[in-house]
């Protein structure tokens, strides 16, 4: 074992608190939250990608505030989860407004 309580691992490298899979709870929320904000508003593609970005938005909002969660505790960045779970909410809200007017 290291000093530093870290345990290692092979070809010398060591884990520990950023080898979290919470770390990408953040960057996965942007992704989608782009995705979903972009379909939403762009009306080309809110024609053929409708029913994939209500689903984006949805995780996105939810991984967002899990990274929330987990960066508040200092696993991972505050501003990629917050960014992440923001654009998942403006695409998932465009979506369903899209929706509703269409339907009404």
């Amino acid at each position: 074992m290291s000093e530093s309580g870290k345990s290692r691992v092979e070809g010398g490298a060591t884990s520990g608190r950023s080898d979290s899979p919470a770390v990408g709870l953040g960057p996965t929320a942007v992704v989608l939250g782009v995705f979903s904000a972009v379909g939403a508003w762009v009306p080309a593609l809110a024609i053929v990608t409708l029913p994939l970005t209500i689903i984006g938005g949805a995780l996105a909002a939810v991984l967002g505030g899990m990274g929330i969660h987990h960066a508040r505790r200092g696993v991972g960045r505050l501003w990629t989860a917050v960014a992440g779970a923001a654009l998942g909410v403006a695409g998932f809200v465009g979506d369903t407004a899209l929706i509703w007017s269409v339907g009404a």
